[in-house]
């Protein structure tokens, strides 16, 4: 139904507002029925869990980051697609165990998103990404969780890993004045790297020069792993090239 021309401009933006939100909701049901069919008569589906699909999910998320570097708009909204079809079937894979369904998800992220930004819903004052990551970390720890690095996962990329920790640190104070404090321990691990004598010890040089060249990253504002990704695609390109000539 049309909006009539009489109206106010706030009240068009409610309608369209309104319209999108039942248009999200049909297409929203209609993905979850989909999923929850396939899941009841499709042999494949039947037997997955949530366990089962976990790599599935990883390789899912990698694509979708591949066309975001590729600037694919094509691509990323295939993956995209591809990614809510594993996020719902993880949530119909709950339901049926009776864990949580579609609704506990989206009140604990509502509840979540308010609460991690009381310096948008509430009183507390943050005016710089410092003030707001500082925040994040105290909240955690009123949320309940013990120490500091509990919520850092160990499936995560190692060098993702490296990185969440010491933001997470940093966050609480622990950390280098300046980068080039940084610089000056990066010098001392690939001496001490050269100085290795053994194969163990090497390992365990090069892996505090990988953590110290991670803590380097922070400083001059660079995510490692994007960096390391656009630095292999781009040795990628250059080999093509010159394979081509060949």
């Amino acid at each position: 139904m049309p909006i009539p021309r009489n109206t106010t401009t706030e009240e068009r933006k409610a309608a369209i507002l309104a319209k999108r939100e039942r248009s999200l909701c049909e297409h929203f049901e209609r993905v979850v029925s989909l999923v929850d069919v396939l899941r009841n008569e499709c042999p494949w589906d039947r037997k997955q869990t949530p366990a089962s699909l976990a790599h599935l999910l990883l390789e899912e998320s990698y694509e979708l980051v591949h066309a975001i570097d590729e600037n694919d708009d094509i691509e990323l909204k295939k993956e995209l697609g591809d990614l809510f079809l594993h996020l719902c079937f993880q949530v119909i894979l709950a339901e049926e165990t009776q864990k949580f369904t579609f609704a506990d998800v989206f009140e604990a992220l509502s509840a979540k998103l308010i609460g991690r930004h009381p310096h948008v819903f509430g009183d507390t004052v943050a005016d710089t990404e410092q003030e707001v990551l500082k925040n994040w970390e105290t909240l955690k720890l009123q949320e309940g969780r013990k120490k500091l690095l509990d919520g850092v996962p160990k499936a995560m990329s190692e060098l993702l890993r490296a990185y969440r920790v010491q933001k997470k640190v940093s966050g609480v104070g622990f950390d280098w004045q300046n980068d080039e404090g940084v610089l000056d321990k990066l010098v001392e691990e690939i001496a001490e790297l050269k100085n290795a004598a053994t194969k163990e010890e090497q390992e365990e040089e090069f892996g505090d020069l990988l953590f110290t060249v991670v803590n380097y990253s922070r400083f001059i504002d660079a995510n490692p792993e994007d960096a390391l990704r656009k630095a292999t695609n781009k040795f990628m390109k250059r080999f093509e090239a010159v394979e081509s000539t060949v």
